[in-house]
């Protein structure tokens, strides 16, 4: 099973970066994660030509968030999947999120807009960074998950 994984949109409609991204790395994949602050439901839409799961960011609109939890567990194959926006600080956010779950494989989340792709006490802890929205770093990634007999993630600096 092959994921593309989102995150940190910030788009008030499709644009031609998301129809790019969609078109270069999401076309052959088998589900879409976003880990919230899409923005406008348009990006729901645009996105939900593959199964899709979203959670909730701090800056999605009110529709967003009346219609996705803030925090999600995906079944894929034989994993768990963790999906969370994130709050506050950047600074300790992966040990906040991580409390916010138990039994799972790997926590996928978004929020601080920076890439992340590691292990922490038997976890992937993962995140997508920033697809369109403001970037840190300055500049914009996207992940995939590959699931097979393991986990293995992948950011792809676009």
């Amino acid at each position: 099973m092959k994921i593309g994984v989102i995150s940190d949109t910030h788009l008030k409609n499709v644009n031609p970066q998301l129809m790019d991204i969609y078109q270069d790395y999401f076309s052959d994949v088998d589900m879409i994660i976003h880990a919230g602050d899409l923005v406008s439901i348009e990006i729901v839409d645009f996105l939900s030509q593959k199964p899709l799961h979203v959670v909730q960011g701090n800056m999605d609109s009110l529709d967003i968030k009346g219609r996705f939890p803030k925090k999600k567990i995906i079944e894929a194959g034989d994993f768990r999947l963790g999906l969370i926006h994130g709050w506050g600080s950047p600074f300790g956010l992966e040990r906040r999120i991580r409390s916010e779950f138990n039994d799972v494989h790997v926590i996928i989340y978004g929020h601080s807009h920076r890439p992340a792709n590691h292990i922490n006490k038997g976890i992937i802890l993962f995140n997508p960074g920033s697809a369109t929205g403001f970037s840190i770093s300055g500049s914009h990634s996207i992940g995939i998950l590959d699931i097979r007999d393991t986990v293995k993630g992948n950011i792809i600096t676009l």
